[in-house]
């Protein structure tokens, strides 16, 4: 291992990194190899799902909403063998759409995201009257009443409302990309109220490095195992992080630490450290079993304060539970600097929000998140004392903000697979496109 690490020296891989090269610094793996990985994933994660919701998996149980696909490999069989019979213009979300609400038993919804399934359920709640409409036109008896099931539930609201259009519905099947926590969080406690979540693995640009062998835990764990990619440890130390350079191997991580997972692929033996922060929560078969926490590119740092994703996460969070009747359904900061928006003033952060039951902010409110801000990260609170860093800006954005957002990543063509939603935006471009959705 000495002679591996010293023959090939980390480097760092960040999106912002590779938006600004063009380029991406680890080299996709070979199809051969990545269609193994994948493949080992996509058929332990239905082995997992069917195990823990043993129904799931009968012909006519399952429906994606989306064109993308929340696992690693979509396979062809299973949709024949699991009754999914593709609609026509299958690559069209209204049309994926149109097919699930037809389909009364289903017992597992799929989305590529949890954001992009929060865009369909508020597409559905936009546009319902027209999709009911078009399941009753010129449908026989069985889909006219299943148009009128479909008009009640949605006048009931948006609470529970995928149980009330999918009475069997047990699991959503998504795939977590980084920053899907809000998206989640909001589907949980509101359209797919009552409902499990399951990511049947954890994936990056490099491949798939992780499996998620346990549907029925409520927060997505998932086991690193051996083989292609490799993988290693980082241990994350604070202050230093940027001296730390010797990694440990799988069999060696311990229980409750944190580490930087750091990603070798035989293709172009590139090192690269990924900038993903795991929590080790228990271990399988010696191998070490994980959480995600967050990701070291999306801290928020105008005068070396450093705020992590997580840490921010936190704050807003509080921050919103005091907005009343609000629900935070997505995010993304921008450096003052970014925006040239700290002429006269001390740097700060712009705070890009999207709510459910708040249509306009009161500066009162918009003073909380500044407030909880100071009681998440001592070292912000000294610096706001001193005047170094200005009060945090936050601004309401309307609804299809993030999606144009998400558009506009996937256009670029160094976007990165699975497509995780940024909370820190570095580029002008991206960060004026929010600015000219504000509503409040």
């Amino acid at each position: 291992m000495d002679v591996f690490r010293n023959h090939l020296p980390l480097t760092k891989s960040s999106l912002a990194q590779e938006e600004n090269s063009a380029k991406k610094l680890l080299p996709p793996p070979s199809s051969q190899h990545r269609g193994e990985a994948s493949l080992q994933a996509t058929l332990l994660g239905l082995a997992a799902l069917n195990e823990a919701y043993p129904e799931v998996l009968a012909p006519g149980g399952t429906a994606r909403v989306t064109p993308t696909s929340p696992w690693p490999c979509p396979l062809p069989w299973p949709c024949h063998a699991l009754g999914q019979v593709r609609p026509p213009g299958a690559e069209d979300s209204r049309a994926l759409l149109l097919e699930a609400l037809r389909s009364p038993g289903l017992r597992a919804l799929e989305a590529g995201t949890a954001t992009e399934l929060l865009d369909v359920f508020l597409g559905l709640e936009a546009d319902g009257e027209e999709l009911t409409e078009a399941i009753a036109s010129g449908s026989p008896a069985p889909l006219t009443r299943r148009a009128a099931e479909l008009q009640e539930a949605l006048e009931q609201g948006p609470r529970g409302l995928a149980l009330r259009l999918w009475p069997k519905l047990q699991v959503v099947v998504t795939l977590d990309a980084g920053g899907q926590a809000e998206a989640v969080a909001a589907l949980g406690a509101l359209w797919c109220q009552g409902l499990a979540f399951f990511s049947p693995a954890y994936a990056a640009s490099g491949g798939v490095m992780g499996l998620n062998l346990w549907p029925e835990q409520p927060h997505g764990l998932y086991l690193l195992s051996p083989g292609a990619p490799f993988i290693e440890l980082l241990p994350i130390k604070e202050e230093t992080q940027e001296d730390v350079t010797s990694t440990l191997l799988l069999a060696e991580a311990q229980e409750g630490e944190e580490y930087e997972l750091v990603l070798t692929h035989h293709t172009g033996l590139s090192r690269c450290r990924l900038g993903d922060v795991v929590r080790v929560v228990g271990s399988y078969n010696q191998c070490p079993v994980v959480r995600f926490i967050r990701r070291l590119d999306q801290a928020l740092n105008v005068r070396g304060e450093d705020i992590a994703e997580d840490t921010f996460s936190e704050a807003l969070s509080q921050a919103v539970g005091q907005w009343p009747g609000a629900k935070l359904l997505d995010h993304s900061c921008v450096e003052s600097s970014i925006l040239d928006s700290s002429e006269g003033s001390a740097p700060h952060y712009e705070v890009f929000v999207m709510l459910r039951g708040l249509r306009n902010l009161s500066e009162e409110n918009r003073d909380k998140l500044d407030h909880c801000l100071q009681k998440t990260s001592p070292r912000y609170k000294s610096l706001r004392f001193r005047g170094s860093v200005g009060p945090a800006r936050v601004h309401l954005v309307g609804q299809g903000a993030f999606r144009a957002l998400r558009e506009a990543l996937a256009a670029c063509p160094v976007s990165c697979f699975p497509p995780g939603m940024p909370r820190v935006i570095r580029h002008k471009h991206l960060a004026q496109l929010l600015q000219k959705r504000v509503v409040s």
